[in-house]
Protein backbone atom coordinates (compact mmCIF):
# COMPACT_ATOMS: atom_id res chain seq x y z
CA UNK A 1 0.00 0.00 0.00
CA UNK A 2 1.74 3.24 -0.97
CA UNK A 3 1.37 7.03 1.05
CA UNK A 4 -1.53 7.78 -1.11
CA UNK A 5 -3.43 4.15 -0.28
CA UNK A 6 -2.73 4.66 3.46
CA UNK A 7 -3.82 8.26 3.68
CA UNK A 8 -7.03 7.72 2.19
CA UNK A 9 -7.87 4.79 4.51
CA UNK A 10 -6.97 6.61 7.18
CA UNK A 11 -9.18 9.24 6.16
CA UNK A 12 -12.13 7.52 5.82
CA UNK A 13 -11.74 5.87 9.50
CA UNK A 14 -11.31 9.16 11.21
CA UNK A 15 -14.51 10.12 9.36
CA UNK A 16 -16.74 7.31 10.35
CA UNK A 17 -15.60 7.81 13.83
CA UNK A 18 -16.09 11.85 13.97
CA UNK A 19 -19.70 10.57 12.34
CA UNK A 20 -20.29 8.16 14.97
CA UNK A 21 -19.41 10.90 17.96
CA UNK A 22 -21.64 13.04 16.27
CA UNK A 23 -24.73 10.97 16.41
CA UNK A 24 -23.67 9.83 19.89
CA UNK A 25 -23.60 13.15 21.23
CA UNK A 26 -26.37 14.73 20.11
CA UNK A 27 -28.63 11.61 20.93
CA UNK A 28 -27.33 11.33 24.89
CA UNK A 29 -29.93 13.19 27.26
CA UNK A 30 -27.59 14.11 29.43
CA UNK A 31 -25.06 16.24 27.11
CA UNK A 32 -26.17 19.86 27.51
CA UNK A 33 -23.15 20.67 24.36
CA UNK A 34 -25.72 18.75 21.73
CA UNK A 35 -25.86 21.02 18.77
CA UNK A 36 -22.55 22.46 19.06
CA UNK A 37 -21.05 18.95 19.71
CA UNK A 38 -22.79 17.94 16.63
CA UNK A 39 -21.70 21.05 14.59
CA UNK A 40 -18.02 20.59 15.21
CA UNK A 41 -17.95 16.41 14.68
CA UNK A 42 -20.23 16.49 11.33
CA UNK A 43 -18.46 18.63 9.44
CA UNK A 44 -15.15 17.47 10.63
CA UNK A 45 -16.87 13.79 9.19
CA UNK A 46 -16.98 15.68 6.38
CA UNK A 47 -13.90 17.38 5.70
CA UNK A 48 -12.28 14.02 6.37
CA UNK A 49 -14.72 11.68 3.93
CA UNK A 50 -14.16 14.85 1.12
CA UNK A 51 -10.72 14.98 1.49
CA UNK A 52 -9.97 10.53 1.06
CA UNK A 53 -12.29 10.98 -2.26
CA UNK A 54 -10.26 14.08 -3.71
CA UNK A 55 -7.38 12.25 -2.58
CA UNK A 56 -8.67 8.75 -4.75
CA UNK A 57 -9.59 10.71 -7.92
CA UNK A 58 -7.24 13.57 -8.00
CA UNK A 59 -3.76 12.29 -5.59
CA UNK A 60 -2.64 13.45 -2.45
CA UNK A 61 -1.47 17.34 -3.93
CA UNK A 62 -5.29 18.31 -4.47
CA UNK A 63 -5.93 18.24 -0.75
CA UNK A 64 -3.22 20.95 -0.45
CA UNK A 65 -3.33 24.78 -1.23
CA UNK A 66 -1.19 24.95 -4.37
CA UNK A 67 0.67 28.42 -2.47
CA UNK A 68 0.80 26.66 0.97
CA UNK A 69 1.53 22.91 0.26
CA UNK A 70 1.89 22.10 4.14
CA UNK A 71 -1.45 23.56 4.57
CA UNK A 72 -4.82 21.65 3.94
CA UNK A 73 -7.74 22.90 2.16
CA UNK A 74 -11.22 23.75 4.08
CA UNK A 75 -14.01 22.19 4.01
CA UNK A 76 -15.75 24.92 2.72
CA UNK A 77 -13.34 24.51 -0.52
CA UNK A 78 -13.56 20.58 -0.86
CA UNK A 79 -17.45 21.32 -0.89
CA UNK A 80 -17.03 24.04 -3.55
CA UNK A 81 -14.91 21.45 -5.56
CA UNK A 82 -16.90 18.19 -5.59
CA UNK A 83 -20.42 20.14 -5.47
CA UNK A 84 -20.13 22.30 -7.94
CA UNK A 85 -23.76 23.43 -7.95
CA UNK A 86 -24.38 26.40 -5.66
CA UNK A 87 -28.19 25.98 -5.21
CA UNK A 88 -27.40 22.10 -4.33
CA UNK A 89 -29.99 21.89 -1.52
CA UNK A 90 -27.49 19.06 0.24
CA UNK A 91 -24.34 21.65 -0.27
CA UNK A 92 -26.70 24.18 1.29
CA UNK A 93 -27.25 22.59 3.97
CA UNK A 94 -23.25 21.66 4.26
CA UNK A 95 -22.52 25.53 4.12
CA UNK A 96 -25.85 26.74 6.84
CA UNK A 97 -24.40 24.02 9.26
CA UNK A 98 -20.95 25.40 8.62
CA UNK A 99 -22.18 28.67 9.77
CA UNK A 100 -23.24 27.09 12.99
CA UNK A 101 -20.31 25.97 13.52
CA UNK A 102 -18.31 29.17 13.43
CA UNK A 103 -21.11 30.42 15.34
CA UNK A 104 -21.26 28.23 18.15
CA UNK A 105 -17.65 29.61 18.81
CA UNK A 106 -18.88 32.73 19.89
CA UNK A 107 -22.29 32.32 20.68
CA UNK A 108 -25.39 29.98 20.79
CA UNK A 109 -28.91 29.95 22.49
CA UNK A 110 -30.18 26.51 23.94
CA UNK A 111 -33.04 27.17 21.37
CA UNK A 112 -31.02 26.77 18.05
CA UNK A 113 -31.25 22.82 18.62
CA UNK A 114 -35.31 23.44 17.54
CA UNK A 115 -34.22 25.53 14.49
CA UNK A 116 -31.27 23.23 13.01
CA UNK A 117 -32.67 20.02 13.98
CA UNK A 118 -34.24 19.20 10.43
CA UNK A 119 -31.05 20.03 8.90
CA UNK A 120 -29.29 17.82 11.84
CA UNK A 121 -31.54 15.22 10.35
CA UNK A 122 -31.30 15.85 6.61
CA UNK A 123 -27.68 15.88 6.75
CA UNK A 124 -27.31 12.51 8.01
CA UNK A 125 -28.93 10.99 5.87
CA UNK A 126 -26.92 12.84 2.98
CA UNK A 127 -23.37 11.45 4.58
CA UNK A 128 -24.50 8.44 4.31
CA UNK A 129 -25.73 8.41 0.74
CA UNK A 130 -22.43 10.20 0.09
CA UNK A 131 -20.26 7.81 1.92
CA UNK A 132 -21.61 4.95 -0.23
CA UNK A 133 -21.85 6.62 -3.76
CA UNK A 134 -18.65 8.13 -2.95
CA UNK A 135 -16.75 5.13 -1.62
CA UNK A 136 -19.23 2.50 -1.28
CA UNK A 137 -19.16 2.35 2.45
CA UNK A 138 -22.70 1.83 4.48
CA UNK A 139 -22.87 3.81 7.54
CA UNK A 140 -25.41 1.57 8.95
CA UNK A 141 -22.93 -1.23 9.30
CA UNK A 142 -20.78 1.45 11.53
CA UNK A 143 -23.67 3.27 13.44
CA UNK A 144 -26.78 1.01 13.25
CA UNK A 145 -29.71 2.05 11.13
CA UNK A 146 -32.03 2.98 13.94
CA UNK A 147 -29.94 5.79 15.73
CA UNK A 148 -29.47 7.55 12.60
CA UNK A 149 -32.40 9.51 13.48
CA UNK A 150 -31.79 12.14 15.95
CA UNK A 151 -33.88 11.79 19.12
CA UNK A 152 -35.32 15.66 19.92
CA UNK A 153 -37.95 17.31 21.80
CA UNK A 154 -39.46 20.01 20.34
CA UNK A 155 -41.82 22.72 21.50
CA UNK A 156 -43.36 25.67 19.98
CA UNK A 157 -40.22 28.35 19.50
CA UNK A 158 -41.87 32.37 18.96
CA UNK A 159 -40.29 35.33 18.21
CA UNK A 160 -42.01 37.09 21.21
CA UNK A 161 -40.25 34.34 23.88
CA UNK A 162 -37.11 35.26 22.12
CA UNK A 163 -36.78 38.72 22.66
CA UNK A 164 -38.11 37.86 26.17
CA UNK A 165 -35.58 36.12 26.88
CA UNK A 166 -32.45 37.65 25.31
CA UNK A 167 -30.87 40.75 24.80
CA UNK A 168 -31.87 42.93 21.94
CA UNK A 169 -28.60 41.65 19.54
CA UNK A 170 -28.74 37.71 20.53
CA UNK A 171 -32.37 37.96 19.75
CA UNK A 172 -32.38 39.63 16.29
CA UNK A 173 -29.16 37.49 15.37
CA UNK A 174 -31.20 34.30 16.68
CA UNK A 175 -34.84 35.54 14.54
CA UNK A 176 -33.37 36.66 11.07
CA UNK A 177 -31.32 32.72 11.32
CA UNK A 178 -34.30 30.93 11.77
CA UNK A 179 -36.85 32.64 9.59
CA UNK A 180 -33.58 32.49 6.99
CA UNK A 181 -33.48 28.55 7.74
CA UNK A 182 -37.26 28.35 7.31
CA UNK A 183 -37.87 29.97 4.12
CA UNK A 184 -34.75 27.87 2.62
CA UNK A 185 -36.69 24.90 4.01
CA UNK A 186 -40.09 25.36 2.46
CA UNK A 187 -37.55 26.16 -1.04
CA UNK A 188 -35.77 23.24 -1.03
CA UNK A 189 -36.49 19.30 -0.95
CA UNK A 190 -35.04 16.57 1.92
CA UNK A 191 -31.23 17.03 1.37
CA UNK A 192 -31.39 20.46 2.61
CA UNK A 193 -33.66 19.79 5.58
CA UNK A 194 -36.36 17.14 7.06
CA UNK A 195 -39.08 18.57 8.61
CA UNK A 196 -40.61 17.24 11.67
CA UNK A 197 -44.58 17.86 12.01
CA UNK A 198 -46.94 16.45 14.68
CA UNK A 199 -50.64 15.20 12.90
CA UNK A 200 -53.12 14.89 15.38
CA UNK A 201 -56.07 12.69 14.34
CA UNK A 202 -59.57 11.52 16.01
CA UNK A 203 -59.87 7.87 16.08
CA UNK A 204 -63.35 5.88 17.85
CA UNK A 205 -60.31 3.26 19.00
CA UNK A 206 -59.35 4.14 22.66
CA UNK A 207 -56.54 2.04 22.27
CA UNK A 208 -54.93 3.30 19.34
CA UNK A 209 -55.33 6.82 20.99
CA UNK A 210 -52.38 8.85 22.85
CA UNK A 211 -54.57 11.73 24.12
CA UNK A 212 -58.30 11.72 25.51
CA UNK A 213 -60.86 14.69 24.63
CA UNK A 214 -64.42 14.92 24.77
CA UNK A 215 -67.51 15.75 22.99
CA UNK A 216 -70.04 17.54 25.11
CA UNK A 217 -73.76 17.16 23.57
CA UNK A 218 -75.06 19.54 25.66
CA UNK A 219 -72.82 22.32 24.59
CA UNK A 220 -74.81 25.40 22.98
CA UNK A 221 -71.85 25.78 20.32
CA UNK A 222 -72.05 23.24 17.52
CA UNK A 223 -69.76 22.35 15.35
CA UNK A 224 -69.74 19.34 12.46
CA UNK A 225 -66.30 17.27 12.07
CA UNK A 226 -64.72 17.84 8.52
CA UNK A 227 -62.10 15.88 6.89
CA UNK A 228 -58.74 17.18 6.65
CA UNK A 229 -57.15 19.00 4.12
CA UNK A 230 -53.71 17.59 3.23
CA UNK A 231 -51.09 20.07 0.90
CA UNK A 232 -49.78 16.89 -1.65
CA UNK A 233 -46.56 18.92 -2.28
CA UNK A 234 -45.80 17.25 1.32
CA UNK A 235 -47.40 14.08 1.43
CA UNK A 236 -47.25 13.19 -2.43
CA UNK A 237 -43.76 14.54 -3.10
CA UNK A 238 -41.65 12.01 -5.12
CA UNK A 239 -42.34 12.22 -9.13
CA UNK A 240 -41.09 9.14 -11.13
CA UNK A 241 -37.45 10.37 -11.94
CA UNK A 242 -37.07 10.86 -7.84
CA UNK A 243 -38.33 7.06 -6.65
CA UNK A 244 -36.21 5.73 -9.26
CA UNK A 245 -33.41 7.12 -7.64
CA UNK A 246 -34.14 6.64 -3.90
CA UNK A 247 -35.18 2.15 -5.52
CA UNK A 248 -31.77 2.47 -7.33
CA UNK A 249 -29.51 3.96 -4.43
CA UNK A 250 -31.68 1.04 -2.03
CA UNK A 251 -30.94 -1.81 -4.03
CA UNK A 252 -27.55 -0.62 -4.40
CA UNK A 253 -26.95 -0.38 -0.76
CA UNK A 254 -28.33 -3.75 -0.06
CA UNK A 255 -26.06 -5.31 -2.58
CA UNK A 256 -29.36 -6.79 -4.80
CA UNK A 257 -29.12 -7.87 -8.36
CA UNK A 258 -31.68 -6.71 -10.44
CA UNK A 259 -32.82 -9.13 -13.45
CA UNK A 260 -34.88 -8.53 -16.30
CA UNK A 261 -35.67 -11.61 -18.64
CA UNK A 262 -33.02 -13.13 -17.34
CA UNK A 263 -30.43 -10.50 -17.68
CA UNK A 264 -29.11 -7.83 -15.01
CA UNK A 265 -30.45 -4.58 -15.26
CA UNK A 266 -30.46 -1.11 -14.04
CA UNK A 267 -34.29 -0.66 -11.99
CA UNK A 268 -36.11 2.50 -14.72
CA UNK A 269 -38.73 4.27 -15.09
CA UNK A 270 -39.65 0.99 -17.42
CA UNK A 271 -40.01 -1.56 -14.55
CA UNK A 272 -41.26 1.37 -12.09
CA UNK A 273 -44.15 1.93 -14.45
CA UNK A 274 -44.69 -1.52 -15.02
CA UNK A 275 -45.24 -2.07 -10.89
CA UNK A 276 -47.45 0.48 -10.98
CA UNK A 277 -49.78 -0.95 -13.63
CA UNK A 278 -49.64 -4.40 -11.56
CA UNK A 279 -50.26 -2.87 -8.21
CA UNK A 280 -52.76 0.15 -9.29
CA UNK A 281 -50.46 2.32 -7.56
CA UNK A 282 -51.96 5.65 -9.68
CA UNK A 283 -55.55 5.03 -9.20
CA UNK A 284 -54.50 4.49 -5.18
CA UNK A 285 -54.31 8.25 -3.39
CA UNK A 286 -52.34 6.76 -0.60
CA UNK A 287 -49.66 6.17 -2.73
CA UNK A 288 -50.52 8.49 -5.63
CA UNK A 289 -51.75 12.25 -6.59
CA UNK A 290 -52.64 13.28 -9.81
CA UNK A 291 -52.24 16.92 -10.40
CA UNK A 292 -54.97 17.44 -13.15
CA UNK A 293 -53.49 20.22 -14.91
CA UNK A 294 -55.70 20.30 -17.99
CA UNK A 295 -57.91 17.51 -18.89
CA UNK A 296 -55.51 15.64 -20.86
CA UNK A 297 -52.38 16.52 -18.98
CA UNK A 298 -52.18 14.53 -15.77
CA UNK A 299 -48.81 14.31 -13.88
CA UNK A 300 -48.31 12.00 -11.00
CA UNK A 301 -46.53 12.50 -7.38
CA UNK A 302 -46.07 9.67 -4.87
CA UNK A 303 -45.85 9.16 -1.26
CA UNK A 304 -42.48 6.78 -0.62
CA UNK A 305 -43.89 4.41 1.64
Amino acid sequence: MNKSENLYFKLLDKSKEAFALAIEIYNKPTIKYRVEGFAFFICNAWELMLKAYLIKTNGMQSIYYSNKPDRTISLTECIKRIFTNEKDPLRLNLEKIIELRDTSTHFITEEYEMVYIPLFQANILNFNDKMMALHNVDMTTVVPQNFLTLSVSLSDLEDSTIKAKYTREIAEKFIDTKHELENLSTANNAKFAIRIDHYYYITKDKNQATNLVAIDNSSNDNIKIVKELKDPNETHKYTTKHCVEIINKNLSRNNIILKYNGNETNFTKFHFNNFCKHFGIKSNPNFCYTYKILSFHNIHIHNRQ
